[in-house]
């Protein structure tokens, strides 16, 4: 123990290609974030529908679907420098993108904007956990990589600043008059277009500046020496497919992945749609995410400490319980309580990713790279289950509150989906506690 306190985790030689791949966390914890509160920017700019306006989640998240199995046998083949170069060669194309897709005010470009810039998030994500780990001694791996992974959030809470800062506030169509109604819906055709015009270009200037600043971060990472370590050879691929589909607790972890992040998309997307319902405009709505972002930060150090103490099959299933408590208030409590419930899912949340990450690649050995990719591919359900929130919610009609379903408003109920999740989640975790005591136990 004192002379694992003696290893550095991180040395001399390695400490600036550490801070350069450590930005990375926060670059796609920023593109995550700023991008959550547009489903309801593009449903009010383009007069989309609620399933309609949550396909900018699906084509987000299918971009890490579709290339983190790609991302994952480039890397194999190459080296993690040239991955992470790919990547955020393919992050900038995407968000300049948004410069033609506002000229031709198609949101159609603008998906597929996003699931270009998602092929990036998908190649750096496959490639800067691994890359982290291995810059020094094993021992400290896991502690080096809970250090980059602290920059994640602070990406976030700066995207989820611009977006409300340099987006929401300054959109006209989501202005309102002194009755409290949107003035975008009285206006005329003509009106309309040059709202929607300036609008799209709104949010299309911090996509583009970000494409830019991630050309910058190309080039420097480009011009510093990485410390190279191309990916063994190993066994065919097909046969570590095999293997890791053999394995049940791979298996059903890339399943309750899947199901978390889906839970954690909608929550965090289809706060600003509930806090509509209680007359906060989504501006203001910003607030809440950010103290869901908090209290998602403050959860996931408290969960890496109880970690010493509670096996992790355990802690999961805890957590996942908390989860659905919340969840239920979410959508049976009615006004700023259940609002707050909304919230603190996030405190819940927290452990979920790295916890199920980690106990679903236990014991996996050398198959651990493709098994990577499978739970980065897992974020695909952060594109399905929003769109299909967006279909409950447009039972009655586009707005949030056109019906009651058992008693509460449907964008209460829409919340059933998260809750399911949660109990996905939850049987994850207690079938790992009683399944595979003997290797979860710390």
């Amino acid at each position: 123990m004192d002379n694992n306190k003696k290893i550095p985790v991180v040395t001399k030689q390695v400490l600036l290609p550490f801070i350069l791949i450590t930005s990375l966390f926060a670059l796609w914890g920023f593109a995550n974030d700023i991008t959550n509160p547009m489903v309801s920017a593009f449903k009010k700019i383009l007069e989309l529908n609620n399933t309609q306006a949550s396909w900018v989640q699906m084509a987000f998240y299918g971009g890490y679907f579709t290339m983190a199995f790609p991302a994952a046998m480039f890397v194999k083949k190459y080296t993690y420098k040239k991955g992470i170069m790919l990547g955020l060669i393919l992050y900038a194309i995407g968000a300049i993108l948004f410069y033609p897709a506002a000229a031709y005010e198609e949101f159609g470009f603008f998906l597929a904007a996003l699931y270009i810039l998602t092929f990036g998030l998908a190649f750096l994500e496959t490639t800067a956990n691994p890359f982290i780990l291995s810059m020094g001694d094993p021992r400290t791996a896991t502690r080096r990589l809970n250090l980059a992974q602290a920059f994640n959030p602070i990406g976030a809470l700066t995207g989820l600043f611009v977006a409300q800062t340099f987006i929401l506030g300054s959109l006209q169509s989501d202005d309102l008059d002194a009755q409290g109604n949107i003035i975008y819906d009285t206006l005329s055709e003509t009106a309309k277009t040059a709202v929607r015009t300036s609008d799209l270009m709104v949010v299309r200037n911090p996509y583009v500046i970000l494409g830019i600043f991630v050309l910058f971060m190309l080039v420097l990472i480009a011009l510093v020496k990485m410390p190279e370590k191309k990916e063994e050879a190993g066994g065919s691929v097909v046969s570590a497919v095999r293997r890791l589909f053999r394995n049940k607790r791979f298996v059903e972890g890339t399943i309750a992945q899947m199901f978390y992040v889906g839970a954690q998309i909608m929550c965090w997307t289809y706060i600003y749609q509930y806090a509509e319902t209680l007359g906060i405009d989504n501006r203001s709505a910003v607030t809440y995410a950010y103290w869901a972002l908090i209290l998602f930060l403050i959860g996931r150090w408290i969960g890496t400490y109880l970690l010493k103490y509670v096996s992790s099959g355990r802690l999961l299933m805890f957590f996942a319980i908390g989860a659905i408590l919340f969840t239920l208030g979410a959508i049976f409590i009615q006004g700023m309580t259940g609002l707050y419930s909304l919230v603190g899912i996030s405190l819940c949340m927290s452990v979920m990713f790295p916890t199920i990450y980690g106990i679903a690649l236990e014991d996996v050995g050398e198959d651990a790279k493709f098994g990577a990719a499978f739970l980065v591919m897992a974020i695909v359900g952060g594109a399905i289950m929003p769109v299909l929130q967006g279909s409950i919610l447009d039972f009655g009609g586009s707005g949030y509150t056109d019906i009651e379903i058992l008693g509460v408003p449907e964008v209460n109920f829409s919340f059933i989906l998260p809750l399911i999740c949660f109990f996905v989640v939850a049987t994850y975790g207690y079938r790992t506690q009683k399944v595979y005591t003997k290797v979860n136990q710390v």
